[in-house]
């Protein structure tokens, strides 16, 4: 008789085992829509399971339990915020939180962008506190190894799109973009040498004045060319975006750009103080990068826009003082016609005759 009950629960126990090996590999979704559930710290594994089952992501508990217990003495669920967008087996979705498979927000950090700006995408894609971001990019120590001169991590905060977990913080996005700058740096321009006396802080600067001036990668070492023949004549290099730069630091507000602001006292301000300014005014990308290691050689030594997003290059003053009158000329005809359609429209939008 007893041998006869052992063998029955041995048999269940098979049974068991079989059925819950069976569900832990069974694919399940409970939800419709998709779920986005954050494990807050400190979670222990049963309330973890219970949010799971109450979101639809599992069945039942036990199976979800049974395998972390398993494996408990060597591994831990992970904190985070997780995605479920289509059916998973148990197994699965241990494995998941075992390995930390948080979802990730992309945040895009356009080319030429600046602290500020990086700080302000950075508060609207990950909550992250802008002026806890500004003061820590205002410590320069650590890129010391790379340009001693730096003022701040302007310059280094290396532009691209990134992928960040919730709550991510600011220390960490700033190590990341930093070590996405020496990864670039040394994979793509381990080779380069730096023009003339200059070093790596000046290749930088110059490049962030080229990644400001003009978005045509075909014109970046042409205008890299135009700012190094200024410096080498003692010219002022006029940059305008460094005018709007230095109004940046000091939380001046500048819209069109007035003589007051050409006259604005500041080391930044390259229509008063020669040479490049004291560090970059904006993060460079690549090819702004590779325009100040090859400035393009020729004479040219101004440039203005020709209102069609690309510049007209000259040799002499004459020469760009024929092209900026140009330049104003067309920008206003441009100026009058946008009024013009823009009355129109109003005009039509309230019933009127244009």
């Amino acid at each position: 008789m007893k041998r006869k009950l052992a063998a029955m629960i041995v048999a269940l126990c098979l049974a068991g085992a079989a059925w819950g090996a069976w569900d832990l590999y069974r694919p399940y979704r409970g939800f419709a829509e998709p779920v986005m559930l954050e494990i807050p710290p400190g979670t222990g594994a049963s309330a973890v399971a219970d949010l799971l089952v109450a979101h639809g992501v599992l069945a039942r508990r036990w199976p979800f339990l049974a395998r972390y217990w398993i494996g408990r003495t060597r591994r831990r669920l992970k904190a985070g915020e997780y995605l479920f967008d289509r059916p998973l087996r148990p197994i699965d979705v241990y494995r998941k939180l075992i390995a930390g498979d948080v979802y990730l927000y992309s945040v895009v950090i356009p080319e030429g962008s600046d602290r500020f700006d990086i700080a302000r995408i950075l508060a609207e894609r990950m909550a992250i506190d802008p002026n806890a971001f500004l003061q820590r990019t205002e410590q320069s120590s650590l890129v010391q190894d790379l340009d001693s001169k730096a003022p701040t991590l302007e310059g280094y905060l290396f532009p691209d799109t990134y992928r960040f977990p919730r709550r991510v913080t600011a220390d960490t996005v700033i190590a990341t973009m930093i070590l996405r700058f020496r990864h670039v740096m040394q994979t793509r321009f381990h080779d380069e040498t730096v023009p003339g006396s200059g070093n790596l802080h000046s290749v930088v600067t110059l490049a962030s004045l080229v990644e400001k001036e003009t978005p045509d990668p075909a014109e970046r070492t042409v205008v890299a060319g135009v700012f190094t023949r200024r410096l080498v004549k003692g010219m002022l290099l006029e940059c305008d975006p460094t005018v709007i730069y230095a109004a940046r630091l000091a939380r001046r507000r500048i819209g069109v750009i007035r003589v007051s602001d050409l006259n604005f006292d500041s080391p930044f301000n390259t229509y008063r103080h020669a040479g490049l300014p004291p560090g970059p005014i904006g993060n460079p990308g690549e090819s702004s990068l590779r325009a100040a290691f090859h400035p393009a050689s020729g004479d040219t030594l101004y440039f203005v826009s020709n209102n069609h997003g690309g510049h007209v290059f000259s040799r002499t003053l004459a020469e760009h003082q024929h092209n900026v009158a140009r330049y104003r000329r067309e920008a206003g005809a441009k100026r009058k016609e946008s009024g013009g359609r823009r009355q129109e429209a109003e005009g039509r939008s309230t019933g009127q005759k244009p």
